[in-house]
């Protein structure tokens, strides 16, 4: 199993006191497994999302990725398992301005410690990007700098693909065609991929489907 949340809990604080937001989530996800999130804003979809990346701990539960436990790591333990294990992409692009594409797609490979030019090479042309190598961000459209954020997560060869909204902010065509080539590339490299949509499209195209309603599974 490479994925496994055990009875994962979650609460925030406000002026009122303590606010459950995840309550009990359970779930597993094999390898080469596509997997679907799908609630209404504020079930805690993104929590979720930020618990498995080990971005955020949980108060209770426990997050086994390939059989290890994040929930026992320390900040840096974890974002070694970021660098190496997983990847994410987020709604925003979170591209580095600075950076021309090719460096943004090489960047997290490099921390790695896992470039590999050639794998490289086939993302950048499956997802179309060949000629925009040597361009920065603000040159590219959004499905364009999506695709960039794209390779970049899987440049890395990661076990685990997280994708929060990765289509939120584009035009349905665009969508559409990014969402195509991205579940061909995590197909292609085997990895395994759990993503957050509003999306019923999105969400049907998955191997499994699981819906988050106030911080319970439904």
């Amino acid at each position: 199993m490479l994925l496994e949340l055990d009875n994962v809990q979650k609460s925030f604080r406000d002026s009122e006191g303590r606010v459950p937001v995840l309550q009990g989530v359970s779930f597993t996800l094999e390898a080469g497994q596509t997997l679907a999130l799908t609630g209404e804003s504020g079930s805690g979809k993104s929590t979720l999302l930020h618990i498995v990346s080990g971005l955020e701990q949980p108060e209770r539960g426990r997050v086994l990725l390939s059989g290890s436990d994040l929930t026992q790591l320390d900040d840096r333990a974890r974002a070694a398992v970021r660098r190496t294990e997983l990847a994410l992409v987020f709604q925003q692009f979170n591209l580095i301005p600075s950076l021309t594409v090719a460096a943004n797609i090489g960047f997290q490979a490099r921390l790695a410690g896992r470039t590999d030019d050639a794998h490289i090479d086939q993302i950048v042309t499956a997802l179309g990007l060949t000629d925009q190598m040597a361009k920065y961000p603000e040159a590219l459209s959004g499905g364009q700098q999506q695709r960039v954020a794209i390779a970049r997560a899987l440049a890395v060869r990661p076990k685990l693909l997280l994708a929060d909204e990765p289509t939120g902010n584009l035009d349905e065509a665009t969508a559409d065609d990014v969402l195509d080539q991205m579940m061909q590339l995590v197909s292609a490299t085997g990895a395994a991929l759990l993503i957050v949509t509003h999306s019923r499209m999105i969400a049907g195209r998955m191997d499994r489907q699981l819906h988050l309603s106030r911080g319970r599974l439904a």
